[in-house]
């Protein structure tokens, strides 16, 4: 891993006058020279403020009677929630502004896969499906609550609030009891993915309220934000697209390697940043101004532009309003904080198109009159 030397002053008032080969005293501060690290240093440990999820420990010995009677009492237990998830009345809706920004709830997805759609003048264009799958929203943190986190910015400190959002409901006895708890207050099934999206004051959103589809409308810009594929270690082919050496004429045993590393003139040293064999993928990567070209609001599925979507299939992604500038709906704000049902006319079409994407239900050729 490359590293370097950086000249760091660290001002203590209260230290003992040390002089000796690492650090030099000059006045009331220490120059020393720290070793600095210039390469991402990935990590799949997880947080120890973290709660643990997954029981390591199931039940065994259960007969088909006794497993069937665990299935209709879990069943019973939340099937009244899942019809009415809100103990409460719903909070005061606010109201979507430019400036200062309102930041809204994003949702969780399940990437699904690439299909082509083409637009009415006959440009073929690739769209990945994104399916809202049982969305809610967990928890809400007020600004000054989120302040207390350990894992919340200073910079976002008293600005933004916090909406925690589960996806796909699973059975309780797959988790542990501390996991669990987390969903007593709400009362509903344990999530099998948590997601946390910074919101804003006025798009605060009651915990309990489903999210599904219609939280984004058609034609809507998104930023989709998702964990890249785990390619483990790779050569600079494969992880940066070099050519590498010549096939032949004397090459020997060098065909996919690199070349030179240009080394600089004044040191034995290379450029920071040279692009070299190592670690490929595991990555957090956000795509941003991603247009929805098509909702299906049967199986709550978005069709989000391009086929480069982060993340592998049947893998969970983030999809929250888009930060372009650019690309905001300012006259058309969304729904805030959320599309509630009874803001959804009564008889709704199953695909919801863009004006500019052609329907197969639609004739591909018309002709007038004097044409014939």
């Amino acid at each position: 891993m490359a590293t370097s030397l950086k000249l760091s002053v660290c001002w203590r008032f209260a230290l003992p006058c040390l002089i000796g080969d690492n650090f030099t005293r000059t006045g009331g501060a220490f120059l020393f020279y720290q070793q600095r690290r210039h390469k991402k240093k990935r990590s799949n440990r997880i947080p120890s403020w973290q709660v643990k999820q997954m029981e390591s420990q199931t039940e065994t010995g259960l007969t088909f009677q006794n497993e069937a009677f665990l299935e209709k009492v879990i069943h019973h237990q939340y099937e009244s929630v899942l019809k009415s998830p809100l103990k409460e009345e719903p909070w005061e809706r606010g109201i979507w502004t430019k400036e200062p920004r309102t930041l809204r709830t994003g949702v969780l997805a399940l990437k699904l896969g690439i299909i082509p759609q083409w637009t009415k003048d006959g440009t073929k264009i690739y769209t990945t499906l994104l399916q809202v799958l049982d969305n809610h929203v967990i928890s809400y943190k007020s600004p000054r609550e989120a302040a207390s986190l350990v894992s919340m910015p200073p910079y976002h400190s008293n600005k933004y609030g916090v909406a925690v959002v589960g996806a796909l409901g699973s059975d309780p006895r797959q988790f542990t009891p501390e996991y669990n708890a987390l969903f007593e207050k709400t009362g509903l099934p344990p999530k099998k993915k948590l997601g946390r999206f910074y919101v804003t004051p006025n798009a605060a959103i009651q915990p309990g309220t489903p999210l599904t589809c219609m939280h984004f409308r058609v034609g809507d810009y998104v930023d989709v934000q998702a964990k890249t594929i785990d390619r483990g270690f790779q050569g600079v082919i494969k992880r940066w697209g070099m050519k590498g050496l010549p096939a032949s004429h004397g090459v020997t045993k060098a065909h996919r390697r690199m070349g030179s590393i240009g080394g600089r003139p004044n040191r034995a040293a290379f450029k920071k940043g040279k692009k070299m064999p190592g670690h490929m993928g595991n990555d957090i990567v956000m795509l941003l101004g991603l247009k929805i070209w098509r909702i299906n609001t049967k199986y709550n599925i978005l069709y989000v532009s391009g086929p480069n979507v982060p993340g592998p299939v049947h893998g969970f992604v983030r999809v929250m309003d888009t930060g372009l500038h650019y690309k905001m709906n300012i006259a058309n704000p969304p729904p805030m904080p959320t599309c509630y049902a009874e803001d959804l006319p009564e008889e709704i079409s199953e695909d919801l198109f863009d004006e500019d994407l052609f329907q197969f239900s639609s004739p591909s050729i018309t002709y007038s009159e004097s044409d014939k």
